[in-house]
């Protein structure tokens, strides 16, 4: 790519924490030097595991490192933008894991502090940088299925661990928070804009977080798009797209593991577009590089972020309140 490596270090042992090492590994743009936990024997744990060559027995001494450029946090959602910003004011560029907050006025707050300091920030939802994503948006542009009409996001899976931090009210666990907001992104990336008014119904378990929710999306010129998720299915993740004219479906859009569109139009063969696999961690990463050499903006920044924030604000509302809501 041309730019010098961005020396990244990770704030947490989380374990998707390991897939972003992985993106690292294959790129000339990133390279993980250090990881901070809660105690040394962790911290070396997982530095010995991944070949990272210095562990930090807290948070704080991490951001201390001088040798760390930028930071990756995904530590539990609740403590996404308290960190963030931590790592802000210590001077480093940041990466943080989707989603970034169910409120708007704490990404404001983040990106507030970033702007200030002249660094990057980004939410990390990488399924956006595989090139999957990129040619989807390419046909909907060139209008091969005419004026989007409908589209349709799913990602569930059954969450057999009955204590868990995505089950933890207190951290904002929940569903949505966790794999709908793929959905959510799903839905706002193919209906090209904001939601105005969303209406929702949840299913709450035990702990007082979502366990399913199943929403609806009203945008600007009459596109809906429904969203379903969930702790207590089947493992599913499908992405639909239909128009006026025909309807283009992603099988594996959140991982892109076998990246692949299939577009029906009538009077046509379904016509099979294949994607060569990329790892979308390594985009993710190149795209912050870029953005911190003052490339390009990154591709997901505040106003991506807020309109996030703001779906799922939105739609949380709606599943309490038992009624439509709009949104902002």
């Amino acid at each position: 790519m041309g730019i010098a490596p961005i020396r990244w270090g990770i704030l947490s042992t989380a374990r998707i924490g390991g897939a972003v090492i992985e993106g690292a590994r294959d790129s000339e743009a990133a390279e993980i030097v250090a990881v901070g936990s809660r105690s040394d024997a962790s911290a070396q744990a997982f530095a010995e595991a991944h070949g990272i060559p210095r562990a930090h027995g807290s948070y704080e001494a991490l951001l201390a490192d001088p040798e760390v450029d930028a930071v990756y946090v995904p530590l539990p959602n609740g403590m996404h933008v308290d960190w963030s910003v931590k790592a802000l004011q210590a001077g480093k560029h940041v990466l943080c894991e989707k989603p970034m907050d169910r409120r708007p006025a704490r990404v404001e707050q983040a990106f507030d502090v970033a702007e200030a300091a002249g660094l990057v920030l980004s939410e990390a939802f990488m399924w956006r940088h595989n090139p999957q994503t990129t040619r989807l948006r390419a046909l909907l542009d060139e209008g091969v299925i005419g004026n989007p009409r409908l589209v349709r996001a799913s990602f569930s899976f059954p969450l057999a661990a009955t204590v868990d931090v995505r089950l933890d009210a207190a951290l904002d666990g929940g569903a949505l928070m966790d794999v709908g907001c793929y959905c959510v992104s799903g839905a706002r990336l193919a209906a090209g804009a904001e939601p105005q008014s969303v209406s929702a119904e949840a299913v709450t378990g035990p702990s007082g977080v979502d366990l399913r929710l199943t929403g609806l999306l009203r945008f600007d010129g009459d596109v809906l798009a429904t969203i379903d998720c969930g702790f207590d299915m089947a493992g599913r993740g499908e992405l639909e797209v239909v128009g006026s004219d025909g309807r283009i479906v992603l099988a594996d859009p959140w991982h892109a593991r076998a990246p692949r569109l299939v577009l029906e139009r009538a009077g046509a063969d379904a016509e099979v577009i294949d994607i060569e696999p990329v790892n979308s961690y390594r985009m993710e990463l190149e795209d912050m590089a870029a953005a911190i050499a003052g490339e390009r903006p990154p591709l997901l920044g505040r106003d991506d972020a807020l309109g996030q924030a703001r779906a799922i604000e939105a739609l949380y509302r709606s599943a309490a309140e038992g009624c439509t809501v709009p949104v902002g």
